[in-house]
């Protein structure tokens, strides 16, 4: 082992001490609790999945896969997302369960960053895949479950942007018809939210200027809503009517839900999941400065694992939600330890017993193993010196 790399991590990993740990299992429970109480069962998946399945399948572009090769020489990857392995077990070994499914996950995935600039390379996802549902009700029941999961971790800042990528294709479609190259080239910038490039690109196309104002006109379509009829009078075409007709039931539902207070609208809202063909959102928190959650629709992905199905779900970064909790969260406090020594080291073990019995988290220290009984005492909530009380309880 090289002296350089005795201490150093690979790039993008991340060592999860034991109090963040003990944040990412309080948010891991509560989350599950609330998805499980809506009657989706957990599952998981290999951490390594092939290339040539799960890994071209996944909306993750192929520099960002961490490859590896088998004995048998098949490319390999560690999974750079959840819905693309649950989709080839709902393609399998769940076909036959009856649809709708609701799978639900807890698990790591990876992504291969190029430089040290603070993204995480591995991170915990919690989500859920609605599989088989095609109505505007699965996509109101995803939303809803996903803002019940935040709440119930404590969390009571947050918003849930909804868009249609249905609606954005339409109206680019109708504006610049047969001009792929400008279409990638928009959703490119709308996708990074690079806003400002956008506006320039438009200027530069040679279309008329009615067609150049309706472009950045679609910049302005966010808020509540209103921007119903801002849209619908912006593409007329039967695709981009279809995506307004579903936004408005969706927030007809949402509302039944009890949750529309906490979705607002944006049709220039771009994944860069590939696979996305209808709704999709995405969660931003005041104190993160990264993407909360996001999900979406995406009825083209089963069909290439040879099932004819449609499905929705949503995905929720855990390390990041326990960023944005910043310290909202009832986390454990610690557990109780109890400092003995020769003689009441019995006693120690016995009061250990009888405590965890009813739930407690105990420590048994012996103290002639403690330098500092003042600096110890600091990591637990409770420390009884059992030492000093003669063993007599």
């Amino acid at each position: 082992m090289t002296k350089k790399l005795m201490f150093e991590k690979p790039l993008g990993m991340r060592d999860t001490l034991p109090f963040f740990h003990n944040k990412k299992e309080h948010v891991r429970k509560n989350m599950a609790q609330v998805i499980e109480s809506h009657g989706y069962q957990f599952m998981d998946t290999p951490l390594v999945e092939y290339h040539e399945t799960v890994g071209k399948m996944s909306a993750t572009h192929d520099t960002h896969l961490f490859k590896l090769l088998d004995q048998q020489g098949h490319t390999l990857v560690l999974r750079p997302d959840m819905t693309a392995p649950i989709a080839r077990v709902a393609a399998s070994q769940l076909k036959k369960e009856g649809f709708p499914l609701r799978l639900a996950y807890d698990g790591s995935v990876f992504r291969a960053q190029q430089s040290e600039a603070g993204k995480p390379a591995q991170f915990e996802q919690v989500g859920t895949e609605l599989i088989g549902d095609h109505s505007s009700y699965g996509d109101a029941e995803v939303i809803a479950l996903l803002i019940d999961s935040l709440k119930q971790t404590g969390l009571e800042e947050f918003v849930i942007t909804v868009g249609h990528i249905g609606y954005v294709r339409s109206l680019f479609e109708e504006l610049l018809p047969g001009d792929q190259d400008a279409v990638a080239a928009l959703l490119s910038y709308l996708h990074r939210k690079n806003y400002v490039g956008y506006e320039k690109y438009v200027q530069s196309l040679g279309v008329s200027q009615e067609a150049k104002d309706n472009l950045n006109a679609l910049l302005r379509l966010r808020g509540g809503e209103g921007v119903f009829e801002e849209a619908r009078a912006l593409s007329k075409g039967q695709a981009g009517l279809k995506a307004m007709n579903d936004l408005k039931q969706l927030y007809r539902t949402l509302q039944e839900y009890g949750v529309a207070s906490f979705v607002q609208f944006d049709l220039n809202l771009i994944s860069h999941m590939d696979y996305y063909t209808g709704i999709l959102f995405e969660g931003y928190a005041p104190n993160v400065g990264a993407l909360l959650c996001n999900g979406g629709r995406y009825d083209t992905l089963l069909p290439s694992f040879e099932l004819n199905a449609s499905a929705t779900g949503f995905a929720v970064h855990v390390e990041r939600l326990v960023e944005a909790l910043d310290g909202a969260s009832d986390t454990k406090k610690g557990p109780l330890c109890l400092l003995v020594d020769d003689a009441t080291f019995k006693a120690g073990l016995q009061e250990a017993a009888r405590l965890r019995q009813q739930g407690d988290q105990v420590v048994i220290q012996h103290i002639d193993q403690v330098a500092d009984v003042e600096k110890f005492s600091l990591k637990f909530k409770t420390v009884r010196e059992m030492y000093k009380e003669g063993g007599d309880r």
